[in-house]
C-alpha cells in the first residue's frame, strides 16, 4: 500500500452483509460453485472482518449451500483480533493476520475477495493500489467486492471488480437498500466507495450518474409511484430505458438491487476535478 494499513473500529453486526451475501449466491453462483482445475482449491478471502468474524461465517455458510468444499479465509490487520477468531476454523475455515496484500504473499488461489468497510479511513489515491492487492491472487473471472455499508446492512454501495484478460476491470457499482429510510438515489452518496464519495459534483461521472437515476425516480413518482419499493423498481427501469447500463432482472429490482455496468466499467473520477 501506498500508506500504512489501519486499525478499523471492527464493530461489525451480526447479518450486516447478508444483503451482498444473497446478491452473489444469487448472481455469481457459477462463480462460487465452479471445480475445475484450480477453482478446486480457489477461496473465499473476506478481507478485514473486524473484531469478532461473525460476517466471515455467516458468508462461509451461505456460500457452502452452493459449494460445500469452499475454502473460506478471514483475513485481519488486527494480530489480536486475528488470534482470538482463530477459535472459529474448521476443516474448512480458517483466520490469518495480515492486510491486503495476504493472498500475494500467500499462495492461495482466490476466486473471490471481499474487502468492505475498509478503505473508508483510507485516501482516495490509495484505492487502486489497494485493488490491485485484493484482485492479485484472483483466477481469471474471479471478483473483488469492496465498498461500504451503514452500521446495519440497511444500505450498501460496492465496487464489483473483475480480474480479466486486461487486468483488473471496474465491472460494476451495485446499490442495495432494505427501504428502512425510505428511498430516494442520494440516500447512497455518503456510502460510495472512498474514491467516489466526494465526487458527486458537476463535471464528474458519478454526479451524471445520480442526476440521471434521480430524474427517472422523480418521474416515477409523478406517474404514480410514490411507494419506496415501487419508486426504485420503476425507477431502476427508467434509468436502464435511458442509460442502457442498469441490469433489469426483476430479482434485483423487486429485492432493492441496483447494478450500474457501463460497457466500458465504471469511469473514474475526473483528475481535473478537486473533490468537494
Amino acid at each position: 500500500m501506498t500508506s500504512p494499513e489501519r486499525r478499523t473500529r471492527g464493530r461489525t453486526a451480526r447479518s450486516r452483509l447478508r444483503a451482498l451475501d444473497a446478491y452473489l449466491c444469487r448472481c455469481e453462483r457459477p462463480l462460487l460453485e465452479r471445480q475445475d482445475g484450480s477453482w478446486r482449491e480457489a477461496a473465499f478471502l473476506d478481507v478485514g472482518f473486524g473484531e469478532h468474524p461473525w460476517t466471515t461465517l455467516e458468508s462461509a455458510e451461505a456460500f457452502r449451500e452452493l459449494n460445500p468444499s469452499l475454502p473460506v479465509i478471514g483475513v485481519e490487520a488486527d494480530e489480536g483480533r486475528a488470534a482470538v477468531a482463530v477459535r472459529h476454523e474448521d476443516s474448512l475455515t480458517r483466520f490469518r493476520h495480515g492486510g491486503f496484500d495476504w493472498a500475494s504473499t500467500a499462495s492461495q488461489p482466490t476466486r473471490l475477495v471481499r474487502a468492505m468497510n475498509i478503505l473508508r479511513q483510507y485516501r482516495p489515491e490509495d484505492v487502486e493500489t489497494a485493488h490491485a492487492e485484493l484482485g492479485w491472487a484472483l483466477l481469471p473471472g474471479g471478483l473483488v467486492v469492496e465498498g461500504s455499508t451503514d452500521t446495519q446492512g440497511g444500505i450498501t454501495v460496492a465496487y464489483l471488480l473483475r480480474r480479466t484478460p486486461e487486468g483488473l476491470t471496474r465491472e460494476a457499482l451495485l446499490f442495495h437498500t432494505d427501504f428502512h429510510h425510505g428511498f430516494a438515489p442520494l440516500l447512497f452518496r455518503d456510502w460510495l466507495p472512498r474514491d467516489l464519495r466526494r465526487r458527486v459534483q458537476p463535471e464528474e461521472p458519478i454526479h451524471v450518474f445520480f442526476t440521471a437515476w434521480t430524474q427517472a425516480w422523480t418521474e416515477a413518482r409523478e406517474h404514480g409511484a410514490w411507494e419506496p419499493k415501487s419508486a426504485f423498481r420503476e425507477g431502476a427501469l427508467r434509468l436502464a430505458a435511458s442509460t442502457g447500463a442498469v441490469a433489469t432482472e426483476p430479482w434485483l429490482l423487486e429485492n432493492g438491487y441496483l447494478r450500474w455496468q457501463p460497457p466500458s466499467g465504471v469511469p473514474r473520477p475526473n483528475p481535473e476535478s478537486p473533490p468537494i
